[in-house]
């Protein structure tokens, strides 16, 4: 005779986040669980993020081979079997689902560094090809955000080595993104962002 017990309601998952966060949500903390939509998933990490333009972000996840796949507002966490079959406990990766036409125009400075956040992990993964010369420019600009104005004393020879900006970085790029730090004077943290994305769309 079969089972006719119900499916387990408990639920725990992280969400990953473009900063390298974590989240945690949980059946005990809460109350999500597999019966939860994915909009009630959604606007947990949209609330922790303070995002109010949230039409260009989602929730993705990969399934036992690798294939990815959006989280879908209308359904259950249940309804989405490639997630279920994973945990628990079940990871969500947060990220642009669309990107808009025009960056520069983006109304929120949080909405502004999430944009910051994906495509400097896109042109890290090598999931967006980048000349050169646009990587170093963006490279200075994420140099001048970490470390502020360029500073002999401090910044020793070698120092953007420490950092990743490319896949196959080479030494030719990190001597074109210290020539351009150099050239950076304390620009505001929201005028980097708007230079990063105006760059990427050029």
């Amino acid at each position: 005779m079969g089972c006719f017990c119900a499916v387990p309601e408990e639920f725990y998952c992280e969400v990953l986040l473009l900063d390298e966060s974590k989240l945690t949500l949980t059946t005990q903390q809460q109350g999500i669980k597999k019966s939860t939509k994915g909009s009630v998933v959604l606007g947990y990490v949209f609330r922790h993020l303070n995002l109010v333009e949230i039409d260009y972000f989602g929730l993705r996840y990969c399934d036992r081979s690798h294939q990815t796949y959006w989280l879908d507002p209308a359904k259950t966490l249940a309804e989405h079997k490639e997630l279920i079959n994973t945990g628990p406990p079940y990871t969500l990766y947060f990220g642009i689902k669309f990107y808009a036409e025009d960056p520069c125009k983006l109304k929120e400075e949080i909405t502004r560094y999430q944009f910051f956040l994906q495509v400097k992990q896109d042109v890290l993964q090598g999931r967006l090809p980048c000349p050169i010369n646009t990587a170093a420019q963006l490279g200075a600009y994420i140099i001048q955000s970490e470390l502020g104005d360029y500073d002999p004393y401090k910044h020793t020879a070698g120092y953007v080595s420490e950092y990743r900006f490319v896949p196959d970085q080479k030494e030719e790029l990190e001597d074109a993104i210290e020539r351009i730090h150099k050239t950076l004077m304390s620009p505001w943290r929201e005028e980097h962002l708007e230079k990063w994305q105006c760059c990427y769309t050029d």
